[in-house]
């Protein structure tokens, strides 16, 4: 079977790099984020937030940070689609090189997903391929894998099955298990800001392509 072609996005050129972020909770990715592009070196700006509810602490983070800010509400749309298609042209409006998932807490639709193909960037708390979908760090501890960690990947129209970028390792210890995992979960979320700020920046600096499911990333 002939390899699929390549998809190619090239980093911008005479500018930074344009980052809508996405969020749903605390914003302690997206703080990471805001403070690795206060450095120019860093070659992104976060043109936009959006979340899908209103009063959360990531939003305040953006507003103090000021950055412009839009909330669409599963709610306040007749159905699910609708949604999607609110949200798309809210983020399509702000024109991103790159749009980060940083703790967005919604599955994004096939319109979004379509809209921006291979410039969406995500997390998870596991070594994906394994132990997919909201319960990865229970799921791994209930494995009894010995290490487990985060997966920084961009998003396709499966849950957490889009091609892998980088991975970072975090080790399980015996008091891991007495207390369902808060303390490894917290040591994932520190790996985690790392490996997103540090993903982002090469991609915004560098580029990237996609070919045959592999992310590369020009040195």
């Amino acid at each position: 079977m002939a390899a699929a072609h390549p998809l190619a996005f090239p980093p911008p050129s005479g500018r930074p790099a344009r980052l809508v972020v996405l969020v749903s909770g605390s914003g302690t990715n997206l703080q990471a984020l805001i403070d690795a592009a206060a450095d120019p070196a860093f070659g992104a700006e976060i043109v936009a937030v959006g979340a899908d509810r209103d009063g959360i602490a990531a939003l305040e983070r953006a507003e103090r940070a000021g950055i412009p800010t839009f909330v669409h509400r599963v709610k306040d749309h007749p159905d699910r689609t609708a949604w999607d298609a609110a949200l798309t042209g809210s983020v399509r409006q702000r024109q991103p090189d790159l749009v980060v998932s940083a703790g967005f807490m919604k599955i994004l639709g096939a319109g979004f997903i379509d809209a921006f193909a291979g410039r969406i960037v995500n997390t998870h708390p596991a070594l994906l391929p394994a132990f997919p979908g909201a319960h990865g760090v229970t799921d791994a501890l209930a494995h009894g894998v010995k290490v487990t960690g985060c997966t920084v990947h961009l998003v396709d129209a499966g849950v957490d099955t889009g091609p892998i970028i980088e991975q970072g390792v975090v080790r399980v210890t015996d008091a891991d298990h007495a207390d369902g995992g808060e303390a490894l979960h917290e040591r994932i979320k520190t790996v985690e800001r790392q490996l997103l700020v540090e993903v982002v920046g090469r991609l915004a600096r560098e580029g990237h392509r996609i070919e045959d499911r592999k992310v590369w990333i020009p040195a």
